[in-house]
């Protein structure tokens, strides 16, 4: 639904102050001193920052346990452990895939995102039980957020039989991307994994965001593999590779010829800016013209249990991991966590000029380096011409 709105006083971007005039969900005129309108709601903006929606371009809407009791991790340090100890839990733990993704959608919005992109688990223990609860939850809470589902082989695709049949039953059901999932190291066949979620792209016309964990040359190899596969299927723009650790290895003769043809073909990269794992190099992605996006990953589930889904927040982890100090630097990290994030999704009409969707954050900062290092909790929301949270309160009640 959207909305009819005048906003006073507001700064774009940290620009001067000005006023925004929002009909039918949109940015129709942007100028100071504006008539009021008949009928129209104001808004006081305080001479708050104005910032697009933020993006959360990476997460998994339908495992996290927001608003479950603690659950004590004991999980096995492997990848593997991580991911057969949640299959096999998730009913146990009652981790509903419509409560759990309305949850954290609730509380994304509450931190300014308007936009998310979910990677939805798959697998031959639970069917469409994910994919279907975030459908629904999806439809039911796009007055707040809009959400895009990645039919997502979370326990790998080919190492289980009846996976793929269930992808592709995914991807009928509306799912909008194909994911993947390391195809060396958990279905241990690069080349039938990805000779499978590319053959569901092109069947359904629909982008691949394939998870990639694998490090070093391994990692370098099935980059390689995704980009031949690019561009023999004539795939340009349609492709990110989450995670990329591979492109964290500090050998310039390994990396370069990647991040050039990355470039090339304009695959994405997708970063959580890790801590504990080596990362892309944001800045040299970016100079090389590769659309970054970055995302919360999992959110207090039995992987781990950190995360609050802020993007800000995200923005700063993106500046720590790449010692961006200088307030030009501290943008790069915010374009990540918002017109990177939405080009990456292909957002039609995202930003704040005329004509754009009315999907922008106001918050107290002078600047926009100061807006990512204070992440001030005082923000208003607005989702399609309405203001849908306010100060930490949502429109909306969490189930």
């Amino acid at each position: 639904m959207t909305a009819s709105l005048l906003l006073r006083n507001v700064r774009p971007l940290g620009g001067p102050a000005t006023d925004m005039l929002i009909e039918k969900g949109r940015i129709v005129r942007i100028a100071p001193d504006q008539a009021a309108q008949a009928g129209v709601p104001e808004e006081d903006g305080r001479g708050e920052l104005a910032l697009p929606g933020l993006v959360e371009a990476h997460t998994h809407l339908d495992k996290s346990l927001w608003g479950q009791p603690w659950y004590v991790n004991e999980v096995g340090p492997r990848l593997l452990d991580k991911i057969d100890n949640e299959r096999l839990n998730k009913r146990r733990l009652g981790i509903d895939p419509y409560r759990q993704s309305a949850r954290q959608s609730i509380q994304s919005s509450l931190m300014g995102s308007t936009h998310i992109r979910s990677h939805v688990d798959i697998d031959t223990d639970h069917g469409m039980w994910g994919v279907e609860g975030v459908m629904k939850m999806r439809d039911e809470y796009r007055d707040i957020v809009d959400v895009e589902i990645v039919a997502f082989p979370q326990s790998g695709l080919l190492r289980r039989p009846g996976t793929l049949e269930l992808m592709d039953e995914a991807m009928k059901l509306g799912a909008e991307v194909v994911g993947g999932l390391d195809p060396c190291t958990i279905d241990r066949d690069p080349k039938g994994h990805l000779d499978a979620v590319f053959d569901l792209c092109q069947r359904y016309g629909k982008p691949l965001d394939i998870h990639l964990h694998e490090p070093g040359e391994v990692g370098a190899f099935s980059m390689d593999m995704i980009i031949e596969r690019t561009r023999a299927l004539g795939m340009k723009g349609k492709v990110t590779i989450s995670h990329a650790f591979c492109l964290g290895t500090p050998d310039p003769a390994l990396i370069d010829p990647l991040v050039a043809q990355l470039a090339e073909l304009d695959i994405a990269i997708m970063t959580t800016a890790p801590a504990s794992r080596p990362a892309p190099v944001v800045k040299k992605l970016v100079e090389a013209g590769i659309r970054v996006c970055s995302g919360s990953d999992g959110i207090r589930d039995t992987w781990g249990p950190y995360g609050n889904a802020d993007m800000l927040e995200r923005a700063m982890f993106v500046g720590l991991r790449n010692n961006f100090r200088r307030d030009d630097e501290l943008r790069i990290a915010l374009d990540v966590c918002t017109v990177h994030g939405a080009r990456v999704m292909e957002i039609e009409g995202y930003g704040l000029d005329e004509g754009c969707k009315a999907d922008l954050v106001l918050l107290p900062g002078e600047t926009l380096a100061e807006a990512v290092v204070t992440r001030s909790p005082k923000r208003r929301v607005v989702k399609a011409g309405k203001v849908v949270a306010r100060d930490g309160v949502s429109v909306r009640t969490a189930p």
